[in-house]
């Protein structure tokens, strides 16, 4: 196709697995499509399954430009401390999934981090300053908490710069 006038630009999201395998590896599931070429049978790649039961082989170049590794399965597998560490984006990915979060980084110790979601339709305590507002109910969304040094939860924690990129994150058993 030589005329790019109607191409328009796509990125992939999908969830898939895979491992690492080379081209003759996978010549001999029959997922290569030119068996015959001129590639390199140790040509480095990766078995790719697809939810749909899909089977296939990629090129490593082209798989991991389009790939990127979900730690949080091997995060929760890990036995080696190093190994558990991630990075911000999986420490959020954890907690939507439930789980406590730190930073190895943070001076207080015993802080950590939960996913409070979406509270719907609670009924206020007299007293309360939603009550005092003149509401009786009231939907509380979804915010991350922290568990303080001091032994208090914090709710509606932000994430500092150095948070964000950090790469020292853990989970909390």
């Amino acid at each position: 196709m030589n005329d790019s006038t109607d191409v328009k630009s796509y990125i992939c999201i999908k969830t898939v697995k895979a491992k690492p395998m080379t081209r003759k590896e996978a010549e001999k599931l029959g997922l290569v499509r030119n068996p015959e070429s001129d590639t390199a049978p140790d040509e480095k790649g990766y078995y790719v399954l697809y939810k749909d039961g899909y089977e296939s082989w990629s090129p490593k170049d082209v798989f991991e430009d389009g790939y990127v590794n979900n730690e949080l399965e091997e995060v929760a597998k890990s036995d080696s401390e190093e190994e558990q560490k991630f990075d911000f984006g999986n420490a959020i990915r954890m907690l939507k999934h439930g789980k406590k979060v730190s930073r190895e980084g943070w001076n207080g110790k015993g802080m950590w981090l939960v996913l409070q979601p979406t509270t719907p339709n609670i009924e206020l305590r007299d007293g309360s300053i939603y009550k005092k507002a003149g509401l009786e109910k009231v939907t509380i969304g979804a915010h991350i908490d922290m568990f303080t040094a001091q032994g208090t939860m914090q709710p509606g924690w932000l994430a500092s710069q150095s948070d964000m990129l950090a790469e020292d994150w853990l989970l909390v058993d």
